[in-house]
């Protein structure tokens, strides 16, 4: 037996050893063209989960996804005869995380390019196509031509990944999902790495979630996870930095499809809830900086209309209406205050567990999901509060979900009688 076998390859991990290049890319280029069984793979994932791998390997095996498919290239992108610079943004996830609908645009507005390649939502934490798709005639699929064309003329776009992207990943994904493996930061990292860097962009910027709502609940795992990506994005010759961000209570004041775009385009107006505002534009100040503009304020393109006029041509350019009324849920149902008081704590995870019950999210992919569903909340952490007056509302098409979301929001609300200071600033951290 070969060390290129992948017995020998899994029995190498199993037992602690360091996996050369040969192997990383021999194992996932047999696994893509189905020479590897998924049997061997899963096993493979659980070695690499239990006994990890060093940066080498983790950039191995970044580079092998990465080449088990197209990368594409963004490169001469122009505007008016001058050269664009492309910057990306990507976040692991969590609830009510709706910044690349404010972002992109914003960053647009500048002069750049954001080429976004999103996802959908699985589980309690929504996808920003799901989001987007809510609004009336805006598709999610676009050519490469589409695209770039897209790039030169706007700046900005959200759209689906190719199929050819890092195929390699999303066949590992679905089989870590079903094996016990997602929780494996060199998996996690490479999975996440190996898109973003066969989009071809030149920068990218990293959300990296901490807390209850997020992939990673603990801060320290999120460092080393940012750590491992921003290493990655180097290793790769992208200028990549990670701001580390909280996720123990949701994102500004809403949960779902359409109710978290009507927030976005909240902030675009130059309004919107204050952590969403603080959060877009933290982050938009590390990207206009990847871009070449660190002495701008992205605050001004909020505040003149700028960003607002990006966004409306970026939805006009995938078949969106601007304009169009967004849906609404068929039925609302409040949850009142239990007492009087200062709300002290409102689980993030619950209430997306609950937005997901009620109709926003789905269990499995390719599921459908309703465009109107989810949570708002009335108040955000150290606001006071009146027992009996509303607190939260659900939004569904189907009242039975009703008693689900409830059950999941069972404990998720703490009610101070003292005086709650707010929140603390959702920026906890930088890595570059």
């Amino acid at each position: 037996m070969s060390a290129l076998d992948p017995v020998s390859i899994i029995v190498a991990k199993r037992d602690g050893g360091v996996l050369s290049t040969e192997q990383i890319r021999t194992v996932l280029d047999g696994f893509t063209r189905g020479d590897v069984a998924p049997e061997q793979m899963a096993a493979l994932a659980m070695a690499i989960l239990q006994r990890g791998m060093n940066r080498r390997e983790i950039a191995d095996w970044t580079a092998a996804m990465v080449a088990s498919g197209t990368r594409m290239d963004l490169s001469g992108l122009t505007r008016n005869g001058t050269s664009l610079r492309t910057v990306d943004k990507h976040s692991t996830g969590g609830v009510g995380d709706k910044i690349t609908l404010p972002l992109t645009p914003l960053i647009a507005s500048y002069g750049l390019a954001v080429p976004q390649l999103s996802g959908r939502g699985l589980g309690h934490t929504g996808g920003t196509l799901d989001k987007l798709e809510a609004i009336p005639g805006w598709r999610a699929t676009l050519t490469p031509g589409e695209l770039r064309e897209q790039l030169e003329s706007v700046g900005a776009v959200v759209c689906a990944a190719s199929d050819d992207l890092a195929p390699a990943d999303r066949k590992l994904y679905a089989l870590r999902d079903v094996t016990g493996t997602v929780p494996s930061i060199p998996l996690i990292a490479s999975s996440i790495m190996s898109k973003k860097i066969a989009e071809g962009t030149q920068a990218l910027v990293l959300d990296v979630k901490a807390g209850s709502g997020a992939f990673m609940t603990s801060y320290d795992d999120a460092a080393v996870l940012a750590r491992t990506m921003v290493d990655l994005g180097t290793d790769a010759g992208v200028h990549t930095v990670a701001l580390l961000t909280d996720m123990s209570v949701p994102l500004g004041r809403s949960a779902g499809n359409a109710l978290e775009v009507a927030e976005s385009v909240e902030v675009l107006a130059g309004g919107g809830p204050g952590d969403v505002v603080e959060l877009t534009l933290a982050l938009a100040r590390e990207m206009l900086a990847a871009g070449g503009l660190p002495d701008v304020d992205p605050a001004d393109h909020l505040a003149g209309g700028q960003a607002m006029d990006a966004w409306r041509a970026m939805i006009a350019a995938q078949g969106g209406d601007p304009d169009a009324d967004l849906p609404q849920a068929a039925h609302r149902q409040v949850v009142a205050a239990p007492e009087s008081g200062w709300l002290a704590h409102l689980d993030a995870l619950a209430v997306g567990l609950a937005a997901w019950e009620l109709g926003a999210g789905r269990s499995t992919p390719g599921a459908a999901v309703s465009a109107g569903a989810g949570v708002t909340w009335h108040a955000g952490i150290g606001d006071p509060v009146t027992k009996g007056a509303p607190l939260l509302t659900l939004h569904a098409d189907d009242p039975s979900r009703f008693d689900r979301a409830l059950e999941r929001l069972a404990g998720a609300v703490t009610v101070s009688r003292t005086e709650t200071a707010p929140a603390p600033t959702r920026v906890r951290g930088r890595i570059a």
